[in-house]
């Protein structure tokens, strides 16, 4: 860059870190950092447990974002200093670590902008995935298991937990069916991006003649609620099945009737959950999954009746995919929902999803 496109960046980037400032609130929120702390200073606080958690969650969260920012100003400033010591002495070694610094500050302010996108109520929480495979058998199936592979590794890239609640294997390779428990702070705000149909065109490994396959994977991605959010469940509303656990899992596999199936009798919903030994966690995971199902049906029945408002019409099939993986007669993948698309479609089957959802959220802002 030349020095006068530096100091029209170092302007543009002082005037978003100025924006930030005001989206954060930072003022209300160093005032309730400083309130937490207050109570966390208490003899009493450790008296209720859970309750102690959430304040010191609360505050690890608040506390992120605020040192996020401040980190940022002080590299804006530290890159205002050496600006006008470029700009005094015409050092080429300094004026090359400038440019450097400038475009490493903005990428960083990108992905700070992209965190603070994520602002709905339940963006912060945990995220429940599912994924199941369409018609077309052992095909599907093996997408879903490519699929699988895709987000456990976008998650633990970055930093991610992931467990598996239930995995149905497929009768030759694949998955029937798989859901995952992602935890870590935004990961419902970022996979949020991922709900809706996959499509997958290749040269299809299972069929003998070589011929070119088109498979379909839909993915459910709902907010693990916390005990604040009501959603009341009758007992009568509900049934509950247990049988033993298939798949991997240790030697208490197969052994005891550990899994849990339930089902919503009111909107025919079905959960499923095998990744603990005993049957009354599992039932409790598996009414935590129900909830989350309840409550993005409650949501998509909202977005529904406003879309009817609109006179928006939403079409579900499995036409309506959000986006398509091309292996075959050429490398593509794309987002139908914002045109992003790159040819490096290995790169995204390891987990290089952040552009498709930085596309996508970005997409959002009205």
């Amino acid at each position: 860059m030349e020095i006068a496109e530096l100091r029209q960046e170092l302007a543009s980037m002082a005037t978003r870190l100025e924006n930030f400032r005001g989206s954060l609130d930072l003022e209300e929120k160093e005032t309730r950092i400083a309130e937490l702390e207050d109570i966390m200073s208490e003899p009493s606080f450790w008296d209720n447990q859970d309750e102690a958690q959430k304040i010191i969650n609360e505050n690890n969260v608040l506390k992120s974002s605020v040192d996020a920012y401040k980190k940022l100003s002080e590299k804006h400033e530290d890159l205002e200093v050496s600006y006008e010591l470029v700009k005094e002495e015409g050092d080429e070694e300094l004026a090359a670590e400038l440019e450097a610094g400038v475009k490493e500050l903005a990428d960083e302010l990108n992905d700070f902008e992209l965190e603070l996108l994520l602002s709905e109520p339940y963006d912060k929480n945990n995220a429940m995935l599912e994924l199941h495979p369409g018609a077309g058998g052992t095909e599907s199936q093996d997408w879903a298991s490519m699929l699988l592979r895709m987000y456990t590794r976008w998650a633990e890239q970055r930093g991610f937990k992931v467990e598996t609640l239930n995995y149905l294997p497929g009768d030759e390779a694949g998955v029937k069916s798989v859901t995952l428990h992602i935890k870590g702070h935004n990961a419902y705000g970022y996979l949020k991006a991922e709900k809706g149909v996959h499509r997958l065109v290749r040269i299809s490994p299972f069929d003998s003649s070589g011929r070119r396959h088109t498979s379909f994977v839909s993915c459910e991605v709902m907010p693990e609620l916390d005990d604040n959010v009501e959603i009341n469940i009758s007992p009568d509303e509900i049934k509950v099945d247990t049988y033993r656990a298939s798949g991997a899992g240790g030697q208490h596999i197969n052994t005891t009737d550990s899994a849990v199936r339930i089902t919503h009798t009111p909107t025919n919903t079905v959960v499923t959950c095998q990744s603990e030994r005993s049957q009354i966690k599992n039932r409790e995971q598996a009414m935590k999954m129900l909830k989350a199902k309840l409550f993005q049906l409650e949501l998509e029945k909202q977005r529904q009746e406003l879309d009817e408002i609109r006179g928006e019409q939403s079409d579900i099939s499995w036409g309506s995919q959000i986006r398509s993986y091309v292996f075959h007669p050429y490398n593509m993948v794309k987002d139908h929902r914002t045109n992003y698309e790159t040819g490096n479609t290995q790169a995204v089957m390891d987990g290089d999803l952040d552009p498709f959802i930085d596309s996508y959220l970005r997409s959002q802002i009205k």
